[in-house]
Protein backbone atom coordinates (compact mmCIF):
# COMPACT_ATOMS: atom_id res chain seq x y z
CA UNK A 1 0.00 0.00 0.00
CA UNK A 2 3.04 2.38 -0.21
CA UNK A 3 2.19 4.92 -2.38
CA UNK A 4 4.75 5.90 -5.08
CA UNK A 5 7.28 7.26 -3.94
CA UNK A 6 9.04 8.31 -6.57
CA UNK A 7 10.23 5.15 -7.50
CA UNK A 8 14.52 5.22 -8.15
CA UNK A 9 15.05 5.44 -11.93
CA UNK A 10 17.15 3.10 -14.19
CA UNK A 11 19.94 5.56 -13.88
CA UNK A 12 19.98 5.36 -10.28
CA UNK A 13 18.15 2.33 -9.34
CA UNK A 14 11.18 4.35 -6.31
CA UNK A 15 10.27 5.36 -6.54
CA UNK A 16 11.83 7.91 -9.46
CA UNK A 17 13.44 10.78 -11.25
CA UNK A 18 16.29 11.34 -8.80
CA UNK A 19 19.28 11.83 -11.56
CA UNK A 20 22.75 10.54 -11.09
CA UNK A 21 21.36 9.03 -8.33
CA UNK A 22 23.91 6.16 -7.90
CA UNK A 23 26.95 7.96 -8.05
CA UNK A 24 25.21 10.23 -4.83
CA UNK A 25 24.38 7.44 -3.15
CA UNK A 26 27.87 5.97 -4.03
CA UNK A 27 29.59 8.23 -1.68
CA UNK A 28 31.69 7.12 0.78
CA UNK A 29 32.67 4.03 -0.96
CA UNK A 30 30.57 0.61 -0.35
CA UNK A 31 31.86 -2.29 1.63
CA UNK A 32 34.07 -3.98 -0.81
CA UNK A 33 36.46 -0.89 -1.23
CA UNK A 34 37.47 -1.56 2.63
CA UNK A 35 40.24 -3.28 3.40
CA UNK A 36 39.42 -6.43 5.33
CA UNK A 37 36.22 -7.01 3.99
CA UNK A 38 34.48 -10.35 1.83
CA UNK A 39 32.71 -10.17 -0.92
CA UNK A 40 29.26 -11.40 -0.10
CA UNK A 41 28.33 -15.11 -0.59
CA UNK A 42 25.64 -15.98 -3.26
CA UNK A 43 22.37 -17.38 -1.06
CA UNK A 44 20.34 -20.10 -2.31
CA UNK A 45 17.53 -19.93 -4.88
CA UNK A 46 17.10 -23.52 -5.26
CA UNK A 47 14.15 -25.71 -4.75
CA UNK A 48 15.17 -25.90 -1.17
CA UNK A 49 15.01 -22.21 -0.67
CA UNK A 50 12.03 -20.93 1.73
CA UNK A 51 10.15 -18.27 0.16
CA UNK A 52 7.81 -16.07 1.93
CA UNK A 53 5.51 -14.08 0.28
CA UNK A 54 4.73 -10.25 2.04
CA UNK A 55 1.66 -8.35 0.91
CA UNK A 56 0.67 -4.60 2.45
CA UNK A 57 -3.09 -3.38 1.87
CA UNK A 58 -5.15 -0.90 2.80
CA UNK A 59 -8.47 -0.38 2.50
CA UNK A 60 -8.58 -2.08 -1.40
CA UNK A 61 -9.49 -5.61 -0.39
CA UNK A 62 -10.79 -6.05 -4.15
CA UNK A 63 -7.74 -5.06 -5.73
CA UNK A 64 -5.67 -6.99 -2.98
CA UNK A 65 -7.92 -10.34 -4.07
CA UNK A 66 -6.61 -9.26 -7.74
CA UNK A 67 -2.98 -9.51 -6.34
CA UNK A 68 -3.55 -12.56 -4.35
CA UNK A 69 -4.41 -14.95 -7.31
CA UNK A 70 -1.60 -13.74 -8.72
CA UNK A 71 1.15 -14.11 -6.12
CA UNK A 72 -0.39 -17.59 -4.88
CA UNK A 73 -0.55 -19.63 -8.43
CA UNK A 74 3.29 -19.26 -9.36
CA UNK A 75 4.65 -21.98 -10.83
CA UNK A 76 7.60 -21.70 -8.16
CA UNK A 77 5.22 -21.76 -5.10
CA UNK A 78 5.38 -19.50 -2.26
CA UNK A 79 5.98 -21.15 1.00
CA UNK A 80 3.87 -18.98 2.84
CA UNK A 81 2.26 -15.36 2.46
CA UNK A 82 1.95 -12.91 5.15
CA UNK A 83 -0.78 -10.10 4.15
CA UNK A 84 -0.20 -6.78 6.49
CA UNK A 85 -3.34 -5.33 6.93
CA UNK A 86 -3.36 -1.31 7.89
CA UNK A 87 -6.95 -1.66 8.30
CA UNK A 88 -7.88 -4.22 9.95
CA UNK A 89 -10.46 -5.22 8.44
CA UNK A 90 -12.25 -8.46 9.12
CA UNK A 91 -13.39 -9.04 5.21
CA UNK A 92 -9.37 -8.77 4.16
CA UNK A 93 -8.53 -11.38 7.41
CA UNK A 94 -11.44 -14.07 5.60
CA UNK A 95 -9.87 -13.54 1.88
CA UNK A 96 -6.54 -14.01 3.60
CA UNK A 97 -7.94 -17.43 5.32
CA UNK A 98 -9.29 -18.57 1.71
CA UNK A 99 -6.31 -18.71 0.47
CA UNK A 100 -4.58 -21.76 -1.45
CA UNK A 101 -1.73 -21.61 0.62
CA UNK A 102 -0.16 -21.54 4.08
CA UNK A 103 -0.76 -18.15 4.85
CA UNK A 104 -1.09 -15.35 8.00
CA UNK A 105 -3.07 -11.99 8.59
CA UNK A 106 -1.20 -9.61 10.55
CA UNK A 107 -4.05 -6.94 11.06
CA UNK A 108 -3.20 -3.51 12.77
CA UNK A 109 -5.52 -1.24 14.42
CA UNK A 110 -2.19 1.53 13.83
CA UNK A 111 -2.16 2.29 10.15
CA UNK A 112 1.83 1.72 9.77
CA UNK A 113 1.23 2.89 6.57
CA UNK A 114 3.88 1.53 3.89
CA UNK A 115 6.89 1.61 5.81
CA UNK A 116 5.51 0.46 8.43
CA UNK A 117 3.55 -2.65 6.94
CA UNK A 118 6.24 -3.57 4.91
CA UNK A 119 8.58 -3.58 8.19
CA UNK A 120 6.19 -5.51 10.28
CA UNK A 121 5.73 -7.87 7.27
CA UNK A 122 9.68 -8.84 6.60
CA UNK A 123 10.30 -9.14 10.13
CA UNK A 124 7.82 -11.40 10.59
CA UNK A 125 8.85 -13.30 7.26
CA UNK A 126 12.23 -13.34 9.14
CA UNK A 127 10.68 -15.43 12.28
CA UNK A 128 9.10 -17.83 9.92
CA UNK A 129 12.60 -18.41 8.59
CA UNK A 130 12.13 -16.82 5.25
CA UNK A 131 15.27 -17.25 3.14
CA UNK A 132 13.56 -15.06 0.78
CA UNK A 133 10.94 -12.08 0.71
CA UNK A 134 8.76 -11.38 -2.05
CA UNK A 135 7.29 -8.03 -1.62
CA UNK A 136 4.15 -6.60 -3.62
CA UNK A 137 1.71 -3.79 -3.15
CA UNK A 138 -2.29 -3.95 -3.04
CA UNK A 139 -2.42 -2.60 -6.30
CA UNK A 140 -0.42 -4.28 -8.29
CA UNK A 141 0.60 -8.31 -9.33
CA UNK A 142 3.12 -9.88 -11.23
CA UNK A 143 2.39 -10.03 -14.78
CA UNK A 144 2.33 -13.68 -14.66
CA UNK A 145 2.96 -17.02 -13.09
CA UNK A 146 6.13 -17.39 -13.62
CA UNK A 147 7.75 -14.21 -12.30
CA UNK A 148 8.96 -16.13 -9.13
CA UNK A 149 10.73 -18.44 -10.83
CA UNK A 150 12.62 -16.07 -13.09
CA UNK A 151 13.60 -14.04 -10.52
CA UNK A 152 14.94 -16.58 -8.63
CA UNK A 153 17.16 -18.26 -11.82
CA UNK A 154 18.20 -14.66 -12.54
CA UNK A 155 19.24 -14.40 -8.51
CA UNK A 156 21.36 -17.44 -9.08
CA UNK A 157 22.78 -16.82 -12.27
CA UNK A 158 23.88 -13.27 -11.34
CA UNK A 159 24.55 -14.17 -7.29
CA UNK A 160 22.53 -11.94 -6.42
CA UNK A 161 20.63 -11.14 -2.40
CA UNK A 162 17.90 -9.00 -4.60
CA UNK A 163 16.43 -8.50 -7.96
CA UNK A 164 13.55 -6.61 -8.71
CA UNK A 165 11.18 -7.38 -11.80
CA UNK A 166 10.46 -4.19 -14.44
CA UNK A 167 7.45 -2.34 -13.35
CA UNK A 168 5.16 -1.97 -16.02
CA UNK A 169 1.49 0.06 -16.27
CA UNK A 170 -1.18 -2.10 -15.13
CA UNK A 171 -3.20 -0.96 -18.24
CA UNK A 172 -0.43 -0.66 -20.79
CA UNK A 173 2.17 -3.47 -19.95
CA UNK A 174 4.58 -2.30 -22.34
CA UNK A 175 4.68 0.87 -20.77
CA UNK A 176 6.79 1.57 -18.19
CA UNK A 177 4.89 2.84 -14.60
CA UNK A 178 7.59 5.35 -14.37
CA UNK A 179 9.55 7.35 -16.49
CA UNK A 180 13.21 5.61 -16.36
CA UNK A 181 16.39 6.95 -17.56
CA UNK A 182 19.62 5.30 -19.12
CA UNK A 183 22.55 7.77 -20.65
CA UNK A 184 20.48 10.98 -21.39
CA UNK A 185 17.25 9.52 -22.54
CA UNK A 186 14.05 8.99 -20.70
CA UNK A 187 12.71 5.67 -21.49
CA UNK A 188 9.23 5.27 -20.90
CA UNK A 189 8.45 1.58 -23.09
CA UNK A 190 9.39 -1.66 -21.92
CA UNK A 191 10.37 -2.00 -25.04
CA UNK A 192 12.91 0.67 -25.08
CA UNK A 193 15.09 -1.35 -22.38
CA UNK A 194 16.72 -3.24 -24.77
CA UNK A 195 17.21 -7.40 -25.24
CA UNK A 196 19.54 -7.45 -22.05
CA UNK A 197 18.79 -10.20 -19.45
CA UNK A 198 19.76 -8.03 -15.95
CA UNK A 199 20.40 -4.17 -15.07
CA UNK A 200 22.95 -4.16 -12.02
CA UNK A 201 22.80 -1.45 -9.10
CA UNK A 202 19.33 -0.75 -10.03
CA UNK A 203 15.75 -2.15 -8.66
CA UNK A 204 12.41 -0.92 -7.51
CA UNK A 205 11.66 -2.50 -3.63
CA UNK A 206 8.19 -2.99 -3.06
CA UNK A 207 6.89 -4.14 -6.39
CA UNK A 208 7.40 -7.75 -6.64
CA UNK A 209 11.17 -7.29 -5.59
CA UNK A 210 13.06 -10.69 -3.79
CA UNK A 211 15.00 -9.53 -1.00
CA UNK A 212 17.22 -12.43 0.58
CA UNK A 213 17.07 -12.63 4.41
CA UNK A 214 21.14 -11.55 4.13
CA UNK A 215 20.02 -8.81 2.24
CA UNK A 216 17.71 -7.77 5.16
CA UNK A 217 20.18 -8.68 8.26
CA UNK A 218 22.62 -6.10 6.53
CA UNK A 219 20.26 -3.26 5.74
CA UNK A 220 17.31 -3.54 7.61
CA UNK A 221 13.87 -2.75 7.12
CA UNK A 222 12.14 0.82 6.25
CA UNK A 223 11.98 3.24 8.42
CA UNK A 224 8.14 3.48 10.00
CA UNK A 225 8.73 7.21 10.44
CA UNK A 226 8.12 8.20 6.82
CA UNK A 227 5.04 6.80 6.78
CA UNK A 228 4.72 6.72 2.82
CA UNK A 229 6.30 8.27 -0.43
CA UNK A 230 10.33 7.99 -0.14
CA UNK A 231 10.55 4.85 1.99
CA UNK A 232 11.42 3.13 -0.80
CA UNK A 233 13.75 5.54 -1.83
CA UNK A 234 15.81 5.18 1.50
CA UNK A 235 15.96 1.37 1.51
CA UNK A 236 17.47 1.42 -1.85
CA UNK A 237 19.90 4.41 -0.77
CA UNK A 238 21.22 1.56 2.12
CA UNK A 239 21.30 -1.18 -0.73
CA UNK A 240 23.37 0.95 -2.57
CA UNK A 241 25.67 1.97 0.07
CA UNK A 242 26.02 -1.83 1.40
CA UNK A 243 27.68 -2.85 -1.84
CA UNK A 244 25.32 -5.87 -1.66
CA UNK A 245 25.00 -7.61 -4.98
CA UNK A 246 21.29 -6.38 -6.50
CA UNK A 247 19.58 -5.36 -9.93
CA UNK A 248 16.57 -5.61 -12.41
CA UNK A 249 15.95 -8.82 -14.21
CA UNK A 250 14.63 -7.05 -17.45
CA UNK A 251 13.23 -10.46 -18.55
CA UNK A 252 10.13 -10.16 -16.10
CA UNK A 253 7.72 -7.44 -14.58
CA UNK A 254 5.80 -6.56 -11.73
CA UNK A 255 2.06 -4.28 -13.18
CA UNK A 256 1.34 -1.15 -11.08
CA UNK A 257 -0.72 1.86 -11.80
CA UNK A 258 0.86 4.33 -13.96
CA UNK A 259 2.30 6.80 -11.66
CA UNK A 260 4.05 8.97 -14.47
CA UNK A 261 1.53 12.02 -14.22
CA UNK A 262 3.62 13.52 -10.91
CA UNK A 263 6.55 13.78 -12.68
CA UNK A 264 6.78 16.84 -14.75
CA UNK A 265 9.22 17.25 -17.13
CA UNK A 266 11.59 20.71 -17.20
CA UNK A 267 14.43 22.38 -19.60
CA UNK A 268 13.35 20.41 -22.32
CA UNK A 269 12.87 17.17 -21.02
CA UNK A 270 16.30 16.67 -19.59
CA UNK A 271 15.02 16.49 -15.77
CA UNK A 272 11.88 15.88 -13.68
CA UNK A 273 9.87 17.28 -10.86
CA UNK A 274 7.58 15.46 -8.79
CA UNK A 275 4.80 17.61 -8.26
CA UNK A 276 1.72 15.46 -6.70
CA UNK A 277 -1.68 17.40 -6.92
CA UNK A 278 -2.90 16.14 -3.77
CA UNK A 279 -1.87 18.37 -0.88
CA UNK A 280 -1.40 15.28 1.55
CA UNK A 281 0.25 12.94 -1.22
CA UNK A 282 2.57 16.07 -1.49
CA UNK A 283 3.37 16.44 1.82
CA UNK A 284 4.77 13.27 2.58
CA UNK A 285 6.55 13.59 -0.70
CA UNK A 286 8.36 16.43 -0.20
CA UNK A 287 8.51 16.28 3.66
CA UNK A 288 10.56 12.73 3.40
CA UNK A 289 12.57 14.05 0.27
CA UNK A 290 13.91 16.86 2.71
CA UNK A 291 15.22 13.92 5.13
CA UNK A 292 16.62 11.67 2.20
CA UNK A 293 18.52 14.87 0.74
CA UNK A 294 20.26 14.82 4.52
CA UNK A 295 21.39 11.43 4.48
CA UNK A 296 24.89 10.25 3.29
CA UNK A 297 25.39 9.00 -0.21
CA UNK A 298 22.38 11.87 -1.45
CA UNK A 299 23.46 14.98 -0.36
CA UNK A 300 25.48 15.56 -3.61
CA UNK A 301 22.36 15.97 -4.92
CA UNK A 302 21.47 18.59 -3.15
CA UNK A 303 22.24 21.40 -5.80
CA UNK A 304 20.21 19.57 -8.28
CA UNK A 305 17.10 19.55 -6.53
CA UNK A 306 17.35 23.40 -5.47
CA UNK A 307 17.91 23.78 -9.62
CA UNK A 308 15.30 21.23 -10.14
CA UNK A 309 12.37 22.55 -7.93
CA UNK A 310 12.82 26.51 -7.99
CA UNK A 311 13.08 26.25 -11.45
CA UNK A 312 9.90 24.09 -11.41
CA UNK A 313 8.08 26.44 -9.17
CA UNK A 314 9.17 29.69 -10.30
CA UNK A 315 9.77 29.29 -14.36
CA UNK A 316 7.25 26.69 -15.41
CA UNK A 317 4.37 27.34 -12.74
CA UNK A 318 4.61 30.85 -11.79
CA UNK A 319 4.51 29.81 -8.05
CA UNK A 320 6.20 31.12 -5.36
CA UNK A 321 4.08 29.99 -2.95
CA UNK A 322 4.30 26.55 -3.83
CA UNK A 323 8.24 27.36 -3.70
CA UNK A 324 7.38 28.54 0.07
CA UNK A 325 5.56 25.13 0.85
CA UNK A 326 8.37 22.75 -0.90
CA UNK A 327 11.11 24.61 1.11
CA UNK A 328 8.24 24.17 4.51
CA UNK A 329 7.91 20.65 3.72
CA UNK A 330 11.83 19.41 2.89
CA UNK A 331 12.99 21.60 6.00
CA UNK A 332 10.56 19.65 8.42
CA UNK A 333 12.19 16.37 6.92
CA UNK A 334 15.56 17.46 7.38
CA UNK A 335 14.96 18.33 10.85
CA UNK A 336 13.16 14.91 11.32
CA UNK A 337 10.08 15.82 12.45
CA UNK A 338 7.97 13.41 11.05
CA UNK A 339 4.20 14.74 12.41
CA UNK A 340 1.39 13.70 10.03
CA UNK A 341 0.04 16.66 8.01
CA UNK A 342 -3.10 17.75 11.00
CA UNK A 343 -0.83 17.65 13.58
CA UNK A 344 1.79 20.12 11.27
CA UNK A 345 -1.21 22.33 11.20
Amino acid sequence: MSEPAGQVPIEAGTDVPVDSAVDAVSEGGAPEDLPGVSPFAPVDAGPGARIIAVVVTHKRRELLAESLKTVTSQTRPVDHLIVVDNANESEVADLVREQPIEATYLGSAHNLGGAGGFALGILHALTLGADWIWLADDDGRPEGTEVLSILLDCAARHGLLEVSPVVCDIDNPDRLAFPLRRGVVWRRLRSELGEEDFLPGIASLFNGALVSARAVDLIGVPDLRLFVRGDEVEVHRRLVRSGLPFGTCLQTAYLHPNGSAEFKPILGGRMHTQYPDDPVKRYFTYRNRGYLMSQPGMRKLLPQEWIRFSWFFLVTRRDPAGLREWFHLRSLGRHEQFGKPDADK
